[in-house]
């Protein structure tokens, strides 16, 4: 479905990502596993065109990401949801919500994709007229999954879920991010709690420096001893 090869992204003298390759087939959850600066969120950024590598390819479902204007990848099935949720936050629930759908005119699909938001978020729900702005941490980012999802994208590239949320709430958006996987939507997960990741994930890469060190069955990473003393306390 996605397949990245040989990526190579620079900012200036900065060799961010290098020869990266990663794979996600349909249906999946892939985790992406790393510490800050080791180039997880470079990798989503690259996909989304927010970034241009200096070389390598991006291909989805056959089609070069890299020559696709950035703001026609959302049209291919591609949502994001960046770090820090980067919501819009002088916007109602309900404006940040229409605008996941912008690039879709079939209205009866996107009503519906209202009430299935609204039943995997029923926060959302009674919060519709609310500023996004005003919302607490784990409700803005249930705000920018549920815009994501209002594309009806074909995989969610998620970057940094948990950041800054309570460990109840993190449980709550991981929960989430399984029944958006269940509902037919492919996953690619970049995170810093590696043991959330693995443990919900399919597959897993663990990116260090800008490469990819390990990759693997996320089960079998989560008993590795090199990932436990790296990143899962071990």
């Amino acid at each position: 479905m996605l397949k990245i090869t040989n990526l190579n992204v620079y900012y200036g003298g900065i060799h961010a990502l290098s020869d990266v390759n990663i794979e996600v087939n349909e249906g999946e959850i892939v985790t992406l596993v790393g510490a800050n600066g080791a180039g997880k969120t470079s990798t989503l950024r690259a996909i989304s065109g927010l970034v241009s590598p200096a070389s390598g390819s991006i291909e989805f479902e056959g089609k070069d990401l890299i020559k696709t204007p950035s703001h026609k990848i959302p049209y291919l099935g591609i949502s994001h949801v960046p770090e820090g949720r980067r919501i819009f936050a002088n916007m109602s629930v309900a404006e940040n919500l229409q605008l996941g759908a912008y690039c879709r005119n079939d209205k009866e699909e996107i009503a519906k994709d209202y009430d299935a938001v609204f039943t995997k978020f029923p926060r959302l729900k009674e919060r519709l007229r609310q500023r996004a702005g005003t919302l607490s941490g784990g409700e803005q980012q249930m705000l920018a999954m549920g815009r994501a999802l209002m594309s009806r994208p074909k995989i969610m590239l998620l970057d940094e879920p948990s950041m800054g949320l309570a460990p109840i709430i993190v449980k709550e958006i991981f929960s989430i991010i399984q029944s958006i996987n269940q509902s037919g939507t492919t996953v690619l997960l970049v995170e810093q709690n590696a043991n959330m990741a693995l443990s919900i994930a399919n597959r897993a890469y663990v990116i260090e420096t800008g490469r990819i060190t390990l990759e693997g069955r996320a089960s079998d990473l989560l008993t590795d001893e090199s990932v436990k003393k790296a990143y899962l306390g071990g």
